[in-house]
């Protein structure tokens, strides 16, 4: 069977330098996004290798989930928590492709509100679909979502 994603393999060499390194946070990180893989890769009917496009997906997820523990945490005034889990989200984010800029992210909007001929709130759907592609796993949802609407509303 071929091997389909250099990003898993980057993963596993990584817990291992960190597993040497005595590094506790990446460990921990790694491990957590490894298992993630590993739920993903049996989730379904059967098991398949992930490419990377699909990791990245996981781990972008992960990295969200780590996002909202912190700010929950940090709502409950527990900080020590907060910081471990933002720690945990610097990890992953070392994985995944560089954020869009907002300023990157309305262009996209624009382009695509263009090319559908889209106006106002209703025309959402149809301006998401041609813009997912287009930021998949350097944009999260909701700030794609909001950009859609702010520029709808404003168009």
């Amino acid at each position: 069977m071929e091997r389909m994603s250099a990003l898993k393999d980057k993963l596993k060499a990584d817990l291992t330098a960190s597993l040497k390194g005595r590094d506790e946070v990446r460990l921990r990180t790694i491990r957590m996004a490894l298992a993630a893989v590993n739920v993903e890769e049996v989730a379904g009917k059967e098991a398949r290798e992930l490419t990377d496009d699909e990791i990245i997906k996981v781990l972008t997820k992960e990295a969200k989930k780590r996002r909202e523990a912190a700010e929950a945490f940090g709502n409950a005034g527990r900080a020590e928590q907060a910081q471990a889990e933002l720690d945990e989200q610097a990890v992953l984010e070392e994985y995944l492709p560089a954020q869009l800029s907002d300023e990157e992210l309305a262009q996209i909007v624009e382009a695509a509100i263009v090319e559908t001929g889209a106006s106002g709130p209703q025309a959402m759907g149809q301006v998401m679909k041609v813009v997912n592609p287009k930021v998949a796993g350097r944009a999260e949802g909701g700030r794609v979502a909001a950009a859609v609407r702010t520029k709808l509303a404003a168009g």
